[in-house]
């Protein structure tokens, strides 16, 4: 089975984290995920984002997640796949750069990477959209297309995949999303 990296962070969205990291293993992956600045055993917060009918979804506290590998340990090359979880995370992680370099790895090395919800902005920040398609966060539209990319209006439970790389705009695509990616992985 192939052995995967997460990349995530505080106020990492819940569901976009715990649910693929879960299903990742129970298909026998191994995944290790990690967080600047953090070892393996320490947690990560998160927040779970809902669509209850306003105009952008709401916020509230979810679990926390713990890390089970340290991220100043691990290498890039040494991993066949890339998960990017949503949420708030991104809008930091985006100004690592080391989380930048290890987001290029994955696309000079043409493996598969999954992306959901605003986890775009990492996929902006690294320059690596240009000239493809990708959905998102329905907020993160601008930023894909500044970047070069073509964006995909998907429902919120549809993913799409573009050569090695899928996503999809936020949680309920989970399903879609996560099968895709396992499809890029088996395939």
């Amino acid at each position: 089975m192939a052995k995967i990296l997460m990349i995530t962070g505080d106020f990492t969205e819940d569901y976009e984290t715990m649910v693929p990291f879960q299903i990742l293993l129970a298909a026998g992956h191994q995944v290790d995920a990690v967080c600047p600045g953090k070892a393996a055993g320490e947690v990560v917060a998160t927040a779970i984002h809902d669509f209850e009918g306003h105009q952008t979804y709401t916020e509230k506290p979810g679990h926390n997640f713990t890390l089970n590998a340290t991220f100043a340990e691990i290498k890039a090359e040494t991993y066949d796949g890339l998960v990017i979880p949503g949420g708030r995370a991104p809008e930091y992680l985006r100004l690592n750069p080391e989380v930048l370099e290890m987001v290029k790895h994955f696309f000079t090395a043409d493996k598969p990477v999954a992306a959901i919800c605003h986890g775009a902005q990492l996929l902006v920040a690294a320059g690596v959209l240009n000239g493809r398609t990708c959905s998102a966060y329905p907020a993160c539209e601008p930023e894909v297309r500044v970047a070069g990319g073509k964006y995909a209006p998907l429902e919120m439970t549809e993913a799409i995949t573009d050569g090695k790389l899928v996503t999809a705009p936020a949680w309920p695509a989970n399903p879609a999303w996560m099968a895709q990616f396992m499809a890029l992985l088996d395939g």
